[in-house]
């Protein structure tokens, strides 16, 4: 291996022009930790944001943007794990995934189930981690409810409605134009274009005034309290992103009178521990279903690492459905 690797830095905060192709020394793991030979990186909202100097690394982790990979596992600590050197793993990472080598803790890398290219795997682990992690772990969906998700063309969208209807679950989906809706209801949920039609009428048509139990949302803002008035009794309202602003106001009546709950979380901030026991409930309960063809990420385009800029105009102007790769 060589001691250097083509990189993509943040040169400064701003555009995405402000992606560039450098080199950099090779990391090292340390323990408990693994070197991957990347062959493809997901792009994802949060590298967006964190290019525009709003959405830090967290102490300790590269500065380099990138969250989920795939590739090979050529060195490190696998002590503990059933992995092995030369395995192809698909990797949450810290950051540093726009990299030819990321390092990331061993717990946090899962198989590439065996009917996905390393290109396809490269779109899971974001998105597998943020919706297992937020839908059942946080929510605790349950069989037989129901789920709302907002987005539901972006990656997070097609694999949240994914997961839910390959374990039985009715979708409820929003996505911004028909050709989107036509798009998540061939995943099988029912879907919403938010620009013609009222969600919240939507859902009460037709779930027959009941509403949903669990609702996924990345966009917040105005939504917050549109989307209480879509839940069940005793419903889960679950916040992951702020796409339509941080701040809200809401009926507070509601939330006593039919036992709403309002929770959310970020995946990067959260311990090492606590992924890996994501990683271990996506490995018992939804990488059988990968396996099986059940769920695939929806990939949108592939760019060559070096065109990493293209790849986040592309993000910004949300017209992909599904995801974006870069290719290493």
């Amino acid at each position: 291996m060589s001691e250097l690797m083509n990189v993509i830095e943040i040169t400064a905060p701003g555009g995405p022009e402000v992606l560039a192709l450098a080199q950099r020394e090779r990391p090292t793991p340390l323990a408990g930790q693994v070197l991957i030979k990347v062959a493809a990186a997901g792009v994802n909202r949060p590298d967006v944001f964190q290019r525009q100097g709003i959405y830090p690394p967290p102490s300790g982790a590269s500065d380099l943007p990138g969250l989920e990979v795939a590739g090979t596992l050529v060195a490190g600590d696998i002590s503990g794990t059933d992995l092995k050197l030369g395995d192809a793993v698909c990797a949450l990472v810290p950051g540093g995934g726009y990299a030819e080598y990321v390092i990331t803790s061993a717990q946090h890398c899962l198989p590439v189930p065996s009917n996905l290219s390393l290109i396809e795997a490269a779109g899971l682990a974001e998105t597998c981690f943020t919706v297992y992690s937020n839908v059942w772990m946080r929510a605790a969906l349950q069989p037989g409810e129901t789920l709302l998700v907002h987005g539901g063309a972006s990656g997070i969208g097609t694999t949240a409605i994914q997961m839910a209807v390959a374990l039985g679950h009715t979708v409820y989906a929003t996505a911004g134009s028909d050709e989107r809706v036509q798009a998540i209801e061939a995943l099988g949920a029912i879907g919403i274009n938010y620009k013609t039609h009222d969600f919240a009428a939507v859902i009460e048509e037709h779930s027959q005034g009941k509403g949903v139990n669990v609702i996924l949302d990345m966009v917040a803002g105005d939504y917050i309290d549109r989307g209480l008035r879509c839940l069940a009794d005793d419903g889960r309202l679950v916040v992951i992103a702020l796409l339509g602003g941080a701040k809200s106001t809401i009926n507070m009546a509601q939330i006593l009178r039919r036992r709403l709950h309002i929770t959310g979380s970020n995946l990067r901030p959260q311990t090492d521990a606590k992924k890996a026991e994501m990683a271990q409930g996506l490995r018992q309960h939804i990488w059988p279903l990968i396996e099986a063809g059940k769920v695939k990420p929806l990939i949108y385009a592939t760019y060559p690492l070096n065109q990493a800029a293209q790849a986040h105009a592309l993000m910004e102007s949300g017209a992909q459905i599904g995801k974006i790769i870069l290719t290493v």
